[in-house]
């Protein structure tokens, strides 16, 4: 007869190797659990990788006993989820993650949740989404707001590619994403009819990213970090001069960064003459978004 073990034995040994391992970050409290979980589901069989076991807990055989361990060690070693899994999700939306882009964040919610506060109800709005990634940001606002006309930028192309592969994938054809630097990849005619654009810079000074946790530093790429300027803030000026030529009058510019730079970022938009500039921030206060118009 196979062995088998319980699935409470294996979550309790999946969270205390998780809880063990210095290459991620320990916050919240419960997350080691939930991710024991999801990968225990995930090796289960379960491609949603649920974070809660079907009752009664299932005893585990040998063959997803031994994979569950196997995606636990690679978790340990600082591999994030998203990679693990080959998706996530954000704003309820699944989004397909490859290595080679940075990986979208629960936290960055509060970014796309305040464009399209400032984007429904206007007669065909405009978005641009900056820095895009592989699109999270851009892709939650064209599917929350189906009328709007949604552009998102980045320097790399392999981020581009993945983009617009979750974008078809989801069938947002009202969400287009072009390879560039910042805006000179855009459509020329959007100058100037832009509602909000939207922008998580790499903030990062670059004698900072070895602070990093193992699972941001060793996987996530580095221009996704950093934009090599001393106090990391370089992108974010370009961005707050050149975003008043494609903003309509009255339209916003939203800014994602850590609560410790949220002073700087507020203190630049004002310097730069934004109006009704504040900061923002949601749940879980590991993110601000900065808010200025013009």
């Amino acid at each position: 007869m196979e062995a088998v073990e319980s699935a409470a034995d294996l979550l309790d040994e999946g969270e205390a190797s998780l809880k063990r391992s210095p290459a991620i970050d320990h916050w919240p409290a419960d997350r080691e659990r939930r991710e024991a979980t999801a990968l225990l589901s995930f090796a289960l069989g379960d491609h949603e990788a649920s974070e809660e076991l079907a009752d009664p807990v299932p005893a585990v055989s040998a063959r997803p006993r031994a994979r569950y361990r196997r995606l636990i060690d690679r978790r340990a070693s600082g591999e994030p989820m998203a990679h693990i899994l080959g998706w996530t999700t954000f704003r309820g939306l699944r989004i397909v993650v490859r290595p080679g882009a940075f990986v979208p964040r629960q936290s960055s919610e509060l970014l796309a949740d305040s464009a399209v506060r400032r984007l429904r109800g206007r007669r065909r709005p405009v978005a641009i989404d900056l820095a895009t990634g592989i699109g999270p940001v851009a892709l939650a606002v064209a599917h929350a707001v189906r009328g709007a006309d949604v552009h998102g930028t980045d320097i790399s192309r392999d981020a581009v590619r993945q983009a617009r592969a979750n974008a078809a994938s989801l069938g947002l054809r009202n969400a287009a994403f072009h390879r560039g630097d910042l805006f000179a990849s855009l459509p020329a005619t959007l100058h100037g009819r832009v509602d909000v654009i939207t922008v998580h810079p790499p903030y990062i000074p670059p004698r900072e990213l070895g602070d990093l946790p193992v699972e941001i530093r060793g996987f996530e790429p580095k221009d996704a970090l950093t934009d090599l300027s001393a106090d990391g803030l370089g992108l974010l000026e370009r961005t707050a001069e050149e975003a008043p030529d494609w903003l309509r009058p009255g339209g916003w510019l939203l800014v994602e960064v850590s609560p410790d730079r949220a002073r700087d970022v507020r203190s630049r938009l004002v310097r730069s003459r934004y109006r009704d500039v504040r900061s923002t921030r949601g749940w879980p206060d590991i993110s601000r978004v900065v808010v200025g118009r013009i």
